[in-house]
């Protein structure tokens, strides 16, 4: 009798993700590594509470109550996710001066701001700024859009500048700092590339026909299940790396010696 699946690829990634985060957090508190990666470990809550939410609430309510559930999750993220940067940044570049310090987030900024300022149309002020309802869900979108692509690039530069100076200070190649930048930085350049590609695809000669269009939307859909792929190897990679300890740390499960009195 042949074996029909019934469930879609979209689906399968979901529940394997949402498996992945609930094992990394089980990690990050087995293996005392919240209290060091505190931001991160909300984080990585808030992703898993939005991806439950947006599984157990869609089409389950109004879609606009459900739109403003969504947004507001999304600008909590983004939120979480600019601590973290600096979190991260915090830990790998503590020995250094302040004024290599203020140097460096300056540069950062800037990179990232330029990039943010340039990239796509701005929507026109009075859209964001109406006082209605919509007006301030385009506002809520506009910030977690733009904040999710300011927060990648920070990565993908904190991510550089640790893989080059971090074993100068306290990021070498084996502590959880590099480990958990090399993961987010891997997400961020996905998620660019996704961006990159989808505006290609929007700025493109509109479908012709229900054959184009049915393409582009596969496309689309593919574009996001590789994203999806990406996100759940680096889940993997981050428990992998958390679950086993630093290089001269001692193991969180390794009883302290007692002096003889």
């Amino acid at each position: 009798m042949p074996f029909h699946f019934h469930f879609s690829a979209a689906e399968v990634l979901w529940t394997l993700t949402f498996a992945a985060i609930l094992v990394l957090l089980v990690v990050l508190m087995g293996r005392d590594r919240v209290s060091k990666f505190p931001w991160f470990t909300a984080s990585i809550v808030g992703i898993g509470f939005r991806m439950l939410a947006g599984r157990l609430l869609y089409q389950k309510m109004a879609p606009i109550r459900f739109t403003e559930i969504s947004l507001t999750l999304g600008d909590i993220i983004t939120i979480l996710s600019l601590m973290v940067a600096i979190e991260l940044a915090r830990r790998a570049f503590m020995g250094a001066s302040r004024t290599a310090w203020i140097a460096g987030t300056l540069a950062l900024l800037v990179v990232a701001g330029t990039v943010i300022g340039f990239w796509g149309p701005w929507p026109p002020l009075k859209t964001l700024t109406a006082g209605t309802t919509i007006s301030n869900l385009r506002l809520m979108q506009m910030f977690a859009q733009r904040g999710d692509l300011f927060v990648d690039l920070l990565y993908v530069q904190l991510g550089i500048l640790v893989a080059f100076a971090g074993r100068r200070f306290h990021a070498g190649w084996r502590s959880h700092t590099q480990q958990i930048l090399i993961g987010l930085s891997t997400v961020s350049i996905a998620q660019i590339v996704l961006r990159v590609a989808w505006t290609a695809i929007q700025h493109a000669a509109p479908p012709k026909s229900q054959a184009e269009y049915d393409t582009i939307t596969g496309l689309q859909s593919r574009l996001i299940d590789s994203n999806s792929v990406i996100f759940l190897l680096v889940l993997l990679w981050w428990i992998a790396c958390l679950w086993i300890n630093e290089p001269g740390s001692i193991p969180a499960d390794t009883p302290e010696e007692v002096s003889a009195t």
